[in-house]
């Protein structure tokens, strides 16, 4: 009802001074926040969904608000707080000693370049992976939920307004369920997560899965099917591999712990990625059709509208010459930084041959990345979504790619992974953007957003996101510095990502990157593609989606175990709420609850890194000392929350169900 009210008002704002405030405004904390947390633990959070919340209370205050203007803010805001995870590349500069800080102009222009052309790339993407597509974008359809339920000064009916309130009751009750469980994890009185490492044989592994009702409610939204894919994964790595690749480390008194968790991290990942590669080149080939035609539909919108034809309010992207004109025009910086990058070298002499390489690099490999992010986060959810391991590929290919043109040459080593890097971030801020903007861009579509005015904000958000990082990146250089690089202190941040693809670089320039593991990778990702296509053919029913097999492998097992979890309780769910009376609503419901358990925990792990930032500690709100009870009692508290929350929400959804029976009994009473 919601979609057919916004497709029905055509003239309500979108793109307003105001919302481009708010959304520049709640850019600056989010970005910083995940700039921090990102490089102190290794993790970014999505800003979507908590900038829906939060412009969705600031817009309620000014008179003419409505839901495509919400939804305008949280594009800016989003845009610019998923811009962050450049932090996964830029500090390697530094750790490898090639740069010594982060100068502004060099390091916004990055920013600004790659997210640019994310926007761009993603821009055709949008009618191929959004309009044309059935992913279900379980992030992108939680924030039109907030969106909608929040827009009560629409004209709708008394039915529709009742519908969204108690779906916002839902919402609320969701939220602070999660946010609460949230809290009491960071304080250290319930565990976070349950995990324990197991001797199997002559080798080890580990089990366990992080208490984040926020999974859950991912695992709700993207279904059963992607759920087990993931299980596939999980299974792969930790029940088969991990125990192999062990064998033989355990001696008598040897910690299993560590044994595990670094061959996990060294060796098994490396496999994940082997198969993401795979899987992401087969997607990659699934659709480029729907990714065509998807031109084509652009190019045909275009001419209509230079012809004076009336396109639907819904179909307006900006158009194809426009934005193929952009990517083309974006080449000339992206050329000058590289010259300025090299000269001075002692590398300067091959500038031609590497910017030349570089800049149909970041062309060709750029549109490739955009379209496997986007494909990923319509999957699971741009949180979820392993971001990182995009960047190992792409670092990877940009290592291999130059490492053939330098061959036989005297070129230092050290200068050639710096020079790999700077590329590899460029291409890293397309991904970045495009991992976001199209759950942004589904977010709109529920809506009835206009394509274009959401195009526009998310490159305003981008440049929001450019001017703010790379003084906050400066920051955090001078007061912790980073562990790796020379004259780092005690408290330096880990950059746990930025090491990794540092690493990897450097591995193919000295040639000691394992390459038979992420063959095996590729090998396992070949069985699973096979595999996927005969089910697929055979059943037409059931499918094991490669790319989810392979986010399996490669994530940690504490937060891939959690999603099949949250799939089979959607799942459940959903077959009870089909013999409701009102099945729809009875479904949108749980859609909703599922909605606020990853709004809850989205706003805390806001709260909770600014608090962190401000005090400097890892875990400032920790007061209970943890251990075996508050591991107990998380899992008897995690567990009653879930089932509470269900059970608050049939409630919810059947007694709609009968009200609306009733009504319908009534209405036929009176006619008869």
């Amino acid at each position: 009802m919601a979609d057919t009210t916004a497709a029905a008002q055509p003239s309500m704002r979108e793109l307003t001074l105001r919302g481009v405030i708010i959304g520049g405004l709640i850019t600056l904390v989010f970005t910083a926040a995940n700039v921090y947390l990102g490089l102190k633990v290794g993790l970014t959070f999505a800003t979507s969904i908590p900038a829906a919340v939060i412009s969705m209370a600031v817009l309620r205050r000014f008179a003419g608000h409505n839901v495509r203007e919400n939804n305008i803010v949280q594009t800016i805001a989003s845009a610019a707080g998923t811009l962050s995870a450049i932090i996964f590349v830029l500090p390697g500069l530094v750790m490898v000693g090639y740069w010594a800080g982060f100068p502004f102009w060099t390091t916004a222009a990055i920013c600004a370049l790659g997210g640019i052309l994310g926007v761009m790339y993603s821009i055709p993407l949008r009618r191929a992976l959004v309009t044309g597509s059935d992913l279900p974008y379980p992030e992108g359809v939680a924030a039109a939920e907030v969106l909608r339920v929040g827009d009560s000064d629409n004209e709708t009916s008394a039915a529709a307004h009742e519908e969204n309130a108690k779906g916002l009751r839902v919402i609320i009750v969701g939220a602070l369920a999660s946010a609460g469980y949230a809290l009491l994890a960071a304080m250290k009185a319930v565990a976070g997560e349950v995990a324990g490492y197991f001797r199997v044989g002559p080798g080890g592994t580990m089990l366990g899965g992080s208490l984040s009702l926020a999974l859950i409610g991912v695992g709700h939204l993207v279904g059963l099917t992607v759920g087990i894919a993931m299980l596939v994964g999980v299974f792969i790595s930790f029940i088969v591999l991990l125990p192999l690749r062990t064998a033989g480390q355990l001696p008598a008194g040897a910690d299993l712990a560590e044994v595990v968790s670094t061959t996990f991290s060294s060796e098994i990942r490396f496999i994940g990625v082997g198969t993401m590669a795979i899987a992401a080149l087969w997607t990659l080939v699934k659709i480029a059709r729907p990714v065509v035609s998807g031109v084509a539909a652009s190019l045909a919108s275009s001419r209509k509208r230079h012809d004076g034809e009336l396109v639907d309010v819904t179909e307006r992207d900006i158009p194809f010459p426009v934005v193929a004109g952009v990517i083309a025009a974006s080449m000339l910086p992206i050329g000058f930084l590289l010259w300025d990058f090299l000269r001075g070298t002692d590398i300067h002499q091959h500038t031609f041959a590497l910017i030349t390489l570089s800049v149909v690099f970041v062309l060709v490999v750029g549109l490739v990345i955009a379209s496997v992010c986007g494909y990923m986060a319509g999957l699971i959810g741009a949180s979820n979504s392993p971001i990182s391991s995009v960047g190992i590929i792409a670092v990877l290919a940009c290592s291999l790619l130059i490492a053939a043109i330098m061959a036989g040459t005297d070129a230092n080593p050290a200068s050639l992974i710096a020079y790999t890097l700077f590329t590899a971030a460029i291409v890293f801020g397309i991904a970045t953007i495009s991992n976001d903007n199209l759950q942004d861009l589904k977010t709109g579509q529920l809506v009835g957003a206009t394509p274009w005015k959401q195009q526009v904000a998310l490159i305003i958000g981008v440049l929001f996101g450019s001017a703010v990082i790379p003084p906050i990146l400066q920051v955090m250089l001078t007061g912790f510095g980073f562990q790796g690089m020379e004259g780092a202190g005690p408290d330096a941040l880990a950059a746990p990502q930025a090491a990794l693809m540092s690493s990897v670089a450097k591995g193919i320039f000295d040639d000691s990157l394992n390459w038979n593991l992420i063959l095996l990778g590729a090998v396992i990702g070949a069985v699973i593609i096979v595999v996927d296509e005969i089910l697929t053919r055979a059943t037409g029913k059931y499918s094991l989606p490669p790319l989810a097999v392979g986010m399996g492998m490669y994530l940690p097992i504490t937060v891939t175990i959690i999603i099949p979890v949250g799939g089979a309780l959607g799942y459940v769910y959903n077959r009870w709420a089909a013999g409701r009376g009102n099945p729809d609503f009875a479904k949108r419901m749980g859609t909703l609850a599922a909605t606020g358990l990853i709004v809850g925990e989205s706003l805390f792990g806001v709260v909770n890194a600014g608090i962190i930032a401000a005090t400097g500690g890892e875990s400032p709100l920790a007061i209970f000392g943890g251990g075996t009870w508050a591991n107990v009692l998380g899992v008897v508290l995690f567990a009653g929350i879930v089932a509470g929350m269900y059970r608050f929400t049939a409630a919810r959804a059947s007694s709609s169900a009968e009200a609306s029976l009733h009504s319908a009994g009534e209405s036929a009473k009176t006619g008869s």
